[in-house]
C-alpha cells in the first residue's frame, strides 16, 4: 500500500484517488457523526467508547508495524493531540447542546472555509474564481439547510444559541486539524506511520478524562458494539481525508468531504425513513453541486 501512495501522488491517479478517499471520507464521518450524537448515550459516552477501541487497534500497530515517527516530527504530534481534544471537547459540546440536523451543517460548513485559507496561507494552493463560486455555493446549501432545519426543529431549542456559536468554534477546528495534519502527513516517508500514531495519541484523552470522573463503569455490550463500529469508521473516515490531502490539494479534498452532509441526508431517508421534501432536497443538491463545482473546475 505505502509503494502505491508513493507512485501515484502527484499524477492524475493519484488526484482521482485523493478524489474517492475524500468522498469515502464524508460517507463515513456521516456515519461517525450520527452514532456520537444518536442513540442511547451522550456524546461524551459513546465517544469515550469509540476511543477505546481506536486505542486497543492502533496501539500495537503505531508500536509493531510500522516505523516510528523521526525525532523532529514529534513537535507535530504534540500539537496534533492538542488540536485533536480540542475539536472533540468542542464537539461534544455542541452535540450536546443542539439538535444534530442544525448543528452538524454549520460545522461543516465553517469547516471548509477556514481550511481552503488556511492552506492557501501555509501550502500555497489557490482557488479559481469558479472554485470559490463553487465554495461560496456549497456554503450557502449548508447553512441554508442548517437555517431551514432549525425553523422546523421543536427540540433543544433553548441551547441553539451556544450549540450554534460552539458548531462555527469546531468547524474553526476541523479546518486546524486538518491543516495540521496534511503538514504532518506530508512530512513523514511512510504515510501510515503518521496514520497509525495519529490514532493512537489522539484516543486516550477521553478515556482517561473518564477515569479520573469516576465514569468507568462494566460497559454493557450494546456500548461494546457501539465502540467498536465507531472505531473502524473513524479510521476509515479519518485516515481517508489524511491520505487525500496528500495526494491531493488541501482544500479540495476539504470541500468534497463536506458533502457528508448529503450523505447524512441520504442516510436518514434510506435508513430511517426520514422525509427529505423539496425544500432540503434542493439545499441538498447546492452542496453537492459546490463540491462538484470544486473538484471540476480546478
Amino acid at each position: 500500500m505505502t509503494e502505491w501512495i508513493f507512485a501515484i501522488e502527484g499524477t492524475p491517479a493519484g488526484r482521482n484517488a485523493a478524489l474517492w478517499l475524500a468522498l469515502a471520507a464524508a460517507f463515513l464521518h456521516a456515519l461517525f457523526g450520527a452514532l456520537q450524537k444518536g442513540g442511547r448515550y451522550d456524546p461524551w459516552t459513546s465517544r469515550t467508547a469509540m476511543d477505546v477501541a481506536i486505542f486497543c487497534i492502533a496501539t500495537p500497530v503505531a508500536l509493531f508495524v510500522v516505523p516510528w515517527p523521526p525525532l523532529r516530527l514529534w513537535w507535530v504530534l504534540v500539537g496534533m493531540v492538542a488540536i485533536q481534544f480540542l475539536y472533540k471537547a468542542l464537539q461534544g459540546a455542541t452535540y450536546q447542546r443542539g439538535a444534530y440536523t442544525v448543528v452538524y451543517p454549520v460545522v461543516r460548513g465553517t469547516g471548509p472555509l477556514f481550511t481552503v485559507l488556511g492552506a492557501g496561507a501555509i501550502f500555497g494552493e489557490t482557488f479559481t474564481a469558479a472554485q470559490w463560486l463553487g465554495v461560496a455555493i456549497l456554503i450557502v446549501g449548508l447553512f441554508g439547510l442548517s437555517a431551514y432545519n432549525l425553523a422546523k426543529i421543536t427540540v433543544d431549542r433553548a441551547t441553539l444559541g451556544p450549540a450554534l456559536g460552539l458548531a462555527v468554534l469546531t468547524g474553526l477546528m476541523v479546518a486546524v486539524y486538518t491543516t495540521w495534519n496534511a503538514f504532518g502527513i506530508r512530512s513523514v516517508a511512510d504515510p501510515f506511520t503518521f496514520l497509525a500514531w495519529f490514532f493512537m495519541l489522539t484516543s486516550w484523552d477521553f478515556p482517561l478524562i473518564a477515569a479520573f470522573r469516576g465514569k468507568w463503569r462494566r460497559p454493557e455490550p450494546h456500548l461494546i458494539r457501539l465502540g467498536l463500529i465507531g472505531g473502524i469508521i473513524a479510521f476509515g473516515s479519518f485516515g481517508s481525508i489524511m491520505l487525500a490531502t496528500r495526494l491531493d490539494s488541501v482544500g479540495e479534498a476539504a470541500i468534497l468531504r463536506e458533502t457528508s452532509t448529503v450523505f447524512a441526508a441520504l442516510i436518514g431517508w434510506v435508513l430511517l425513513k426520514e422525509s427529505v421534501g423539496p425544500r432540503r432536497l434542493i439545499l441538498i443538491s447546492l452542496i453537492a453541486l459546490g463540491a462538484v463545482v470544486v473538484e471540476f473546475a480546478g
